[in-house]
């Protein structure tokens, strides 16, 4: 196994004296002097956070709506929710406690979960292939449009990234140092991220096979090590189980509707599949594989030394004793070929945001598949460069196809809803009606949520009218106080158009029961 002092002096960084750098790699240089790498890298992350986060805020004139779900749910802290299980909703309660119920609050989650998983990806490549290498993986990684484009979601693919990175950490140093620890990390990683969200199968998935790859279970140590994580994992999330048999299995059922209970031909399922795929590889991770394509047209010389292990065949280099290569290319693979394998062998409908806590580790499997020397030649100074223009071209793109760009080029996604010009067209006139402040809105959970959050009351959501859906909500506070129903107009024939910008859509009051105790202000 490679020595973390070994990793960092084989690395250009302890090297640069026996080359004439460049302006931007001496100014590098004269950087890391004065701070060490991982504070560099902190502070790259959060200069690459404020600019994207800033930028999302602006251009988005609502909340992504996994961000307003997670908003609505806080309300109250269950064993699960109708849709997903409650890691997410239960971590973000304290954040929302602490800095209230906006969308900053929840951005700030979904960047910190989103940094968090690069950073410890960062860490185990510094410490397997050293610090350019792992240098390069990240500005790669940060260039997949599911981490720029999308740092403003906090959901339960955010989390399940953050923890299955978590468990790829653990999982290679519970192999390589043999201590029960590092098995018992895992355990905790795997079963906090089922309470996550059930694709943590393919994060299992992925440790199976690079156990199988270690032939784990010729090993004792190992053996009793994934027995131990196992237990630990069906611990954590034998509550959630018990909560599922209580509510109708509703999460299950919420996937099966909605994905794996596709009634696909075959045809259909190889066809979707690879379009899944090619989503993942050809579009989402395509500004990555520029940088690395970049990067190795732009690494400096090679020097050539009989005594150089850079002087051996690719094939030589590529193989290591450690296991290292193997397990980076199935963290970064199987991913890739199971869910398809999913897709078509079971005809589920794969959703192409599934890939966010996965599609990083693709990063340096690309780069396991050439030589090792090639990316540790690497010249950060003009890797930075190129890197500060891919993001540049993503932040272009994104301003101009958003409501703040030109009107020929904009989009027509969901951040293009302007929750705060419905609220002011309702909100006075419901206020009126309810005979005071709006306690409860009713509706579709995107748009009864994004109304709720620029209300200054921040009212409570009833989902879709169902209890059962927002145990947040009683029947006795709906009696109690009313509440402001907002939908399409097919859905409320006899309610009131809300205004010429929005055509599709009404709005009534649900006044009160007389009967009812007042409604608590």
């Amino acid at each position: 196994m490679h020595d973390a002092q070994d990793a960092t002096a084989a690395s250009p960084l302890s090297r640069w004296g026996a080359t004439r750098p460049s302006g931007r790699a001496f100014a590098f240089r004269a950087l890391r002097t004065w701070l060490p790498l991982g504070w560099i890298v902190t502070l790259g992350l959060l200069v690459f956070a404020a600019v994207w986060l800033s930028h999302l805020a602006y251009t988005s004139l609502s909340p992504p709506v996994d961000d307003i779900e997670q908003l609505t749910w806080v309300r109250s802290l269950e064993w699960g929710y109708y849709k997903h299980p409650p890691l997410p909703t239960w971590l973000f309660w304290l954040p929302a406690r602490l800095f209230g119920l906006s969308r900053w609050t929840v951005y700030f989650a979904g960047a910190a979960c989103t940094l968090g998983a690069l950073g410890l990806m960062w860490r185990l490549l510094a410490r397997l292939r050293g610090t350019t290498y792992a240098v390069v993986a990240l500005l790669a990684a940060l260039c997949i449009t599911y981490y720029n484009g999308r740092l403003y979601y906090y959901n339960h693919n955010i989390v399940l990234m953050l923890l299955s990175a978590a468990s790829a950490t653990l999982c290679w140093q519970a192999f390589a140092t043999r201590q029960r620890r590092w098995w018992v990390g895992l355990g905790l990683a795997i079963g906090f991220g089922a309470l996550s969200k059930y694709q943590i199968a393919v994060t299992i998935v992925c440790v199976l096979a690079f156990a199988w790859h270690q032939r784990a279970w010729r090993d004792p140590v190992h053996r009793l090590g994934m027995l131990l994580a196992a237990l630990i994992a069906l611990l954590l999330f034998t509550p959630h189980v018990a909560w599922l048999r209580t509510h109708d299995f509703g999460p299950i059922r919420y996937a099966v509707n909605t994905s794996l209970g596709a009634r696909f031909g075959a045809t259909a399922r190889t066809v979707e599949s690879l379009h899944w795929l090619v989503d993942q590889v050809f579009n989402r991770a395509l500004p990555a594989l520029l940088l690395l394509a970049a990067t190795s047209l732009m690494a400096r010389p090679k020097r050539w030394r009989p005594d150089d292990a850079s002087s051996m065949p690719v094939a030589a280099c590529a193989q290591r004793p450690d296991g290292s290569r193997a397990f980076l290319l199935i963290w970064g693979l199987a991913p890739l070929v199971f869910m398809p394998t999913v897709g078509i062998f079971f005809g589920a409908d794969l959703q192409l945001h599934w890939g966010t806590p996965f599609l990083l580790w693709a990063v340096p499997a690309v780069m396991e598949l050439f030589s090792y020397q090639r990316w540790d030649r690497a010249d950060l100074g003009k890797v930075v460069a190129a890197f500060v223009l891919i993001q540049a071209l993503l932040l272009a793109v994104s301003h101009l196809t958003s409501p703040r760009g030109p009107l020929a080029l904009r989009d027509q996604h969901w951040r293009t809803f302007d929750s705060s010009e419905l609220a002011q067209h309702i909100a006075d006139s419901a206020r009126k009606q309810l005979g005071g402040p709006v306690r409860i809105v009713l509706g579709e959970a995107a748009l009864a949520g994004s109304l709720a959050l620029k209300l200054p009351e921040l009212p409570l959501v009833l989902i879709d009218g169902r209890f059962d859906h927002s145990p947040w909500v009683t029947r006795g506070l709906l009696r109690a106080c009313g509440a402001l129903q907002i939908g399409h107009r097919s859905e409320l024939p006899s309610g009131s158009v809300v205004d010429p910008a929005f055509p599709d859509l009404a709005w009534r009051v649900i006044q009160p029961a007389t009967s009812a105790p007042a409604c608590p202000r």
